[in-house]
């Protein structure tokens, strides 16, 4: 499958949209690691993406003693 230019940009920006929306949510709920899911939802969101949500939502639903 060939991708145009125009269409690997789009795909480019879309990733790093998401990579941007994904690093300012980890930073902004106090994840040490921020910039790894960033990076890796960049790399790998359809992977990453779900674990991490999934990590927040269990995280945040833990009791606190």
């Amino acid at each position: 499958m060939d991708m145009t230019p125009a269409e690997f940009l789009i795909a480019v920006a879309i990733a790093a949209g998401i990579s941007m929306l994904t690093f300012r949510h980890a930073d902004k709920h106090g994840s040490t690691h921020a910039t790894a899911w960033g990076i890796g939802a960049f790399l790998a969101a359809g992977v990453v993406l779900p674990v991490y949500f999934l990590r927040y939502w269990l995280r945040k639903r833990r009791p606190t003693a």
